[in-house]
C-alpha cells in the first residue's frame, strides 16, 4: 500500500468535546488535511514537544523517549494504518540492533512520542482519501499552531439529517476556509455517510 507522509501544522482546542483538541496533519506537499480529536493530555505533551519546553518533571512520554535511548532502541517512524468507525489506528516502527519491531499505540501517544524522536508521520492513501478534507483553493493553506483562540463552531442541532449533500459540501468549504477542522471532520464523516 502506498503511504502518505504527514506534518504536524496545528491543535485546537474543542469547544464540542470538553477538554479535547483536534490535532490537524497536513499531506506533505499536498492539499488534504487528516484532523483527529485526541485527549488535553496528550494534546499538551505533543505541544509541549513543538514548542521544545522543558517541564520540571519528566512527562509519560518523556520517560518512554528516555527508557527506548537507555536500551538503544530508536524510533523509526509514526504509521496510522487503519481508520475504524472513526478510530484511528496507529503503531510505532521501532529498530534495535537491527530488528524492526511495529507497537501499537493510540494515535495521540504514537504522535507525542513521535515528536520527541523528530520521527516522520506517515499514512495510507486509503485511510487519506477516506479521512482527509481537501482544502479549497479559497482557503487557507496554514494554521497557526497552537492558537490561543481557536475558531471552532458547533454544527447546528438541525443541520445533520436534514441538509442535502450539496448543503453540507458548502458548509464544509466554509469550515475550511474558517481552519475549522473539527467541524469540518464531522460534515466529512457525515457526508461520506450520506453518500455510501
Amino acid at each position: 500500500m502506498e503511504k502518505v507522509k504527514l506534518e504536524i501544522i496545528g491543535l485546537s482546542y474543542s469547544q464540542t468535546q470538553s477538554g479535547a483538541y483536534a490535532l490537524v496533519l497536513a499531506e506533505s506537499g499536498g492539499k488534504r488535511r487528516l484532523p483527529i480529536i485526541i485527549g488535553g493530555f496528550e494534546a499538551q505533551a505533543i505541544a509541549i514537544e513543538l514548542e521544545k519546553m522543558t517541564p520540571t518533571r519528566p512527562l509519560t512520554h518523556d520517560l518512554f523517549k528516555s527508557f527506548a535511548v537507555a536500551f538503544s532502541i530508536e524510533v523509526k517512524e509514526v504509521l496510522i494504518y487503519n481508520l475504524i468507525e472513526g478510530i484511528f489506528y496507529s503503531k510505532l516502527i521501532c529498530e534495535k540492533d537491527g530488528l524492526v519491531t511495529e507497537i501499537d499505540a493510540r494515535t495521540s501517544d504514537a504522535i507525542a512520542i513521535g515528536v520527541r524522536f523528530n520521527c516522520p508521520v506517515y499514512t495510507f492513501e486509503s485511510i487519506l482519501a477516506s479521512a482527509g478534507i481537501l482544502l479549497d483553493e479559497n482557503a487557507t493553506d496554514e494554521i497557526s499552531m497552537l492558537e490561543d483562540e481557536p475558531k471552532i463552531e458547533e454544527v447546528e442541532e438541525e443541520t445533520p439529517e436534514n441538509l442535502s449533500v450539496q448543503e453540507l459540501e458548502k458548509q464544509l468549504n466554509e469550515a475550511l476556509e474558517n481552519e475549522n477542522y473539527e467541524l469540518a471532520s464531522k460534515l466529512r464523516d457525515l457526508i461520506n455517510k450520506k453518500t455510501s
